[in-house]
């Protein structure tokens, strides 16, 4: 009878910390799904903002079009720079937070910002243009989807944040080696003049 209960005892006292190590590493690794889910979510915002945006940008060189008709490289490098824009977005979307799908869009976005911002300094010389009805409004929705994608992006930074910190403290990040949560890229501004949303107002 000892013999019986020295056994339950020793058992218990190897089963009860490897229960109670099992209910961690659990626990961590369900952490860690959760934070991933969470900037995955906060992307999936940007890319609906972002592709509202492209849908406008064609519309936007069509109105300006008969306008600038002698601006044709111009329009030209808009759409490439919108359509380099949503491939990389659809990319980016499909692995949200890979490094390299991150850098992609980063670039591809301050090019399509860029040739954004050379078509409304070019549209400032047209008045005919700058009181084009469907031009101000497009316009004014692209400035509301502008803001939106900041907000988007800034909500996808601290949820990236947040999951990046959670799988590099310790002892968390053994798990995270563990299971391959790998690091998240966040979606920043490459260059200072960037950081400012696109002027689109005339």
């Amino acid at each position: 009878m000892a013999i019986g209960a020295t056994l339950v005892v020793l058992l218990i006292i190897i089963l009860v910390p490897v229960l109670l190590i099992g209910l961690w590493v659990m626990g961590a690794y369900n952490k860690l799904v959760t934070l991933r889910n969470r900037f995955k979510n906060a992307f999936a915002q940007i890319d609906v903002q972002l592709k509202r945006r492209y849908d406008l940008i064609p519309n936007l060189v069509e109105t300006a079009k008969g306008y600038l008709k002698h601006e044709r490289g111009t329009l030209e490098a808009v759409i490439a720079a919108r359509n380099a824009a949503a491939n990389a977005s659809t990319r980016a979307a499909a692995n949200p937070g890979d490094a390299q799908s991150m850098k992609e869009l980063m670039g591809a976005e301050a090019t399509l910002t860029g040739t954004l911002g050379r078509l409304f300094a070019l549209a400032e010389a047209y008045p005919d243009l700058k009181a084009n009805t469907t031009m101000n409004q497009l316009m004014e929705e692209l400035t509301s989807t502008e803001n939106k994608v900041s907000f988007a992006r800034q909500a996808y930074n601290d949820a990236v944040m947040t999951y990046n910190t959670q799988r590099e403290v310790f002892p968390t990040n053994l798990i995270a080696n563990t299971f391959s949560f790998t690091a998240a890229e966040l979606f920043e501004i490459q260059k200072p003049e960037e950081k400012e949303a696109v002027k689109v107002q005339f």
